[in-house]
């Protein structure tokens, strides 16, 4: 029996049917997908991948795929394929679903492998990879694109065969494109240069060759690579080259007697040349870029060139500077009817930004004519063109002024649908003329200024633009000192639009006319106007002291400030007024008067509304309060340097005033505080020492409660660290001192009690002490208790000090040895004066050379040896014995006095053996010399 004999069900299939009976399946699924069923193409996708995989499973097995199941999946293949392109034929949108079905198709190819029994099966399967991958690049997926190509590239590599070296070909140049599309550029150059011999034989294979060329050429123009080997003028000139080479090329008929077919290349090397003219343009090689234009012209002629030709053609003349060549490229450009209106505006622009403005009427002619409908907007770009380039020279400014007021370039911006131009080149022009006027090129800036009136229409809403440029007008001729000018101006400004800063601007003429009278009259009818503004009259008073008009300045303060007490209600403060005021007056010399009359009164209208309401809230209030008493403090020192000290004195009450007025006063306010009672009190004393007139009752009083009440700031003037050095605490004290001075005898103890607090301050100094001891002992009621006290005090704080300053303590000793004299001259018994010079002499024991003064050390000795010396005269030997030994004991302890010791020993000695040797009572007391010339209690010292 043989095997067909057998019943059906004892029949083997073939290996691997149900996977043929699936993909039979959904293939036919997909010859018969309804479109409108959006989520068959996923589910179709899904199961061809599946079907892919199990079939790459049993290709790979060890029973493998026979030749005739090799051949079904072929044709299921095919049948598959074409349903993708029955879809993509009917313009089915191309999804990504729809691609990788379509991918499947290749996929089964090369799972399936290449039956022998199919011609040109390579090509094939690679040409289903190739048309798949442009689909991934349509879809924007270049990576699946570049895998599709690159699994049918190994297919046909050996290019054995005509239709394998066709579609190779393909495969390079479709690769060389996604390769440029992800930015390898190396990549698809090198592609590009692989398929030169598989091109060569076909002019269409050259031709898409030139294609990619140029494609990734445009790609380099507009991408710049940073690799140098991808140059875009290199490859442009590839791609021309390729299309000289295909048109050159013998081409083989495509049927018997047939004609040869060339391929139409015109297009291409008209794109080449334009990018090559473009890169060219770019590097600024002019005349290369005139060259490409030239091969262009001399290929396609004029008849159908594209306005980009033109444009690129007037760049590189301008660029080249050849400005007659230039001027027929811009006609040529003109003439062509397919450059857009906009085109040729750009290049009239550029034209003029290289000529100037002597050639944009002829310019605006041509374009008037060439855009008739944006005829005023054309001109509006071509002159702003025109009036950016002209620079600041007066000569092109004149010549841009000629052609705006030009009654055929006026005339092209009549009528209403060009208003919106119109204001452009009203805008324009204002601009270029107020650039000027700040330039200070004020006849130009008048020029345009006018010129650009003609541009501005007469109706209602047109009247500010039209007083604002009569106004500008009248500062430039103000400027150039043509005053009649001017006014006329204004007049003409007044009658459009009367309003305050017209009537600022006329008073500004009559000031300069220095028609004082009209000017006067004009400010005060100011404030009559809608828009008045008190800011005015500030302005007003800074115009008249800058024309040195003093008599207007005070009339316009005196006419503000009475705006301020008519309660009207103000855009400033009162303060900043009479800041203003005393700021002009500043700059007066002589103005001390007028600045204190000023200063009185805001600090009355401080007393009298408070400060907030005079000087403003906050920290503006604080500042302007602030301004006051800084200006008055400078004011007060500069009289003081000037010796006008009764402005001084007053100059520095009011700044006290000030800087202690409003909230919120810290330590430095409360220092200048203290600083300006002081020094107006001082100045104060010095005007009456000056003017030797004594102070009355009442200046004495206030001067008292002045420094008084400086006083009451002991964080100040007494218990600060940083203050220890500083000499307001002295002043302070010194003043007071003198005030009391001027009082009877019954302010002495205060005057005690005045300097023994001093002393006790931080702030003290021996030298301090030594001042006010000056004048506790002068004057026609001296206090000897203070000073006395004082004196004392001064060597105590010398003494404890790190480095004592003996020139200090040496003329303290001599003044206290004074005063001591004095009290024994009244027939005190108290031996005073001797007591200082026992202090004197434990103050020098011990001491270096030269630390005592010489001319002290030398008086101290000379007046004890004097003592002695009267007191023998008057038989006082005890006395006499006394003050002898002082002096020859002092005198051991000066080096400089060591040469007068042995003659006062000997001189000594003789006078003890005339006298005799009485007990000497003061020798044994403590602390005085020895009565042993010999052991003498003194050690050896310094003079």
């Amino acid at each position: 029996m043989k095997i067909s004999e057998l019943s059906p069900e004892y029949r083997q299939p073939p290996p691997h049917a149900g996977l043929l009976t699936d993909l039979n399946r959904v293939v036919a699924d997909v010859e018969a997908f309804d479109t409108s069923d959006s989520s068959s193409p996923e589910k179709l996708a899904a199961d061809l991948r599946r079907l892919l995989t199990n079939l790459a499973s049993a290709a790979s097995s060890s029973s493998g795929l026979d030749g005739a199941f090799r051949v079904k999946v072929w044709h299921l293949a095919f049948r598959l394929w074409n349903a993708c392109v029955d879809r993509a034929n009917h313009s089915f949108p191309s999804r990504v679903a729809e691609a990788e079905i379509r991918q499947a198709a290749p996929e089964l190819l090369l799972v399936a492998g290449l039956p022998e029994d199919i011609p040109d099966a390579p090509a094939k399967a690679a040409s289903f990879f190739h048309r798949t991958g442009l689909v991934w690049l349509d879809l924007g997926r270049p990576d699946l694109a570049s895998a599709c190509f690159e699994k049918a590239t190994p297919l046909v590599s050996a290019a054995d065969t005509e239709g394998d070296r066709a579609v190779l070909l393909d495969l390079n140049l479709a690769r060389a494109r996604a390769a440029s599309i992800v930015g390898e550029q190396a990549l698809a150059v090198a592609l590009l240069s692989r398929s030169k011999p598989l091109a060569a034989s076909s002019p269409e294979g050259v031709k898409a060759l030139a294609e990619e060329y140029l494609r990734i050429g445009q790609a380099a123009l507009a991408t710049k690579p940073p690799d140098p080997a991808i140059d875009a003028s290199s490859l442009l000139t590839e791609a021309l080259d390729l299309c000289e080479k295909a048109a050159a090329s013998p081409t083989t008929p495509t049927t018997p007697g047939s004609t040869p077919a060339t391929p139409n290349l015109q297009g291409i090397k008209d794109q080449c040349l334009r990018f090559l003219a473009v890169e060219r343009l770019e590097a600024k090689d002019y005349e290369g870029t005139l060259r490409c234009i030239s091969v262009r012209r001399t290929l396609l002629g004029l008849g159908e060139e594209h306005p980009s030709i033109g444009f690129m053609a007037l760049r590189a003349c301008l660029g080249s500077g050849n400005m007659a060549e230039a001027e027929r490229e811009l006609e040529t450009l003109m003439a062509n009817a397919r450059a857009p209106d906009f085109l040729c505006v750009s290049a009239a622009e550029l034209y003029l930004a290289s000529t100037g403005p002597d050639a944009a009427f002829k310019v605006l002619n041509v374009l008037a004519a060439r855009c008739c409908a944006g005829a005023a907007a054309a001109a509006v770009r071509v002159l702003k063109k025109v009036v950016e380039t002209a620079g600041g020279g007066t000569g092109r400014a004149r010549v841009i002024a000629e052609l705006v007021s030009d009654e055929r370039v006026v005339k092209l911006f009549d009528g209403p649908a060009n208003t919106h131009e119109r204001n452009t080149m009203h805008a324009l022009l204002w601009t270029c003329g107020t650039e000027h006027f700040h330039a200070k090129n004020y006849e130009i800036g008048a020029d345009l200024i006018e010129r650009s009136m003609l541009y501005v229409s007469r109706d209602e809403e047109s009247r500010s633009r039209r007083a604002d440029c009569f106004r500008v007008l009248c500062l430039c001729h103000m400027a150039l000192r043509h005053l009649d000018r001017a006014q006329e101006f204004i007049t003409e400004a007044e009658k459009v639009e009367p309003n305050i800063r017209c009537a600022f601007l006329k008073f500004k003429i009559l000031l300069q006319k220095e028609e004082e009278d009209e000017a006067i009259k004009l400010m005060r009818t100011m404030v009559g106007y809608v828009d008045f503004n008190p800011e005015f009259l500030t302005l007003s008073i800074h115009e008249a002291m800058a024309c040195k008009s003093v008599r207007v300045a005070i009339a316009a303060s005196t006419f503000l400030l009475g705006l301020y007490s008519a309660g009207k209600p103000m855009p400033m403060t009162e303060a900043a007024v009479l800041r203003n005021i005393i700021a002009l007056l500043l700059r007066e010399p002589g103005s001390e008067a007028e600045i204190l009359k000023y200063s009185r009164r805001a600090k009355l209208r401080m007393a009298e509304l408070g400060m907030e309401a005079v000087c403003g809230k906050g920290t503006v209030g604080l500042r302007e309060r602030n301004w006051f008493a800084v200006k008055l403090w400078n004011m007060a020192i500069k009289m003081a340097k000037e010796k006008k000290y009764d402005y001084c004195t007053e100059f520095f009450e009011l700044a006290a005033e000030f800087f202690s007025s409003g909230n919120g006063e810290d330590d430095a306010n409360h220092l200048l505080v203290c600083k300006s009672l002081i020094m107006s009190v001082a100045a104060k004393l010095l005007t009456d020492e000056l003017n030797k007139s004594p102070l009355s009752d009442s200046d004495l009083k206030k001067g008292i409660e002045m420094l008084s009440r400086a006083g009451k700031l002991p964080s100040v003037l007494m218990t600060s660290d940083q203050l220890e050095d500083n000499n307001l605490p002295f002043l302070h004290t010194f003043n007071f001192y003198k005030l009391l001075n001027r009082m009877d005898t019954s302010a002495h103890p205060q005057q005690l009690q005045l300097v023994k607090n001093f002393a006790a301050s931080k702030a003290c100094t021996p030298g301090h002490l030594l001042k006010l001891e000056e004048i506790a002992s002068q004057g026609t009621q001296p206090n000897l208790q203070v000073a006395e006290f004082l004196l004392k005090a001064s060597i105590t704080t010398a003494l404890a000090s790190h480095s004592p300053n003996y020139g200090i303590i040496s003329i303290a000793l001599r003044r206290l040895a004074r005063i001591a004299g004095l009290q024994d001259s009244s027939g005190s018994m108290s031996d005073a004066v001797y007591d200082v010079f026992r202090q004197a002499y434990q103050i020098v024991v011990g001491l270096r050379d030269g630390e005592y003064p010489f001319e002290e050390a030398q008086w101290l000795t000379l007046t004890a040896w004097n003592k002695s010396g009267l007191a023998s005269r008057l038989g006082q030997c005890s006395i006499a014995r006394k003050w002898m030994k002082m002096a020859i004991d002092l005198a051991r302890h000066f080096e400089s006095m060591k040469q007068y010791v042995s003659g006062m020993e000997e001189h000594f000695e003789r006078f003890q053996k005339v006298s005799g040797k009485e007990p000497d009572e003061c020798s044994q007391q403590d602390g005085a010399p020895s009565t042993s010339l010999s052991g003498s209690v003194s050690q050896p010292g310094l003079a």
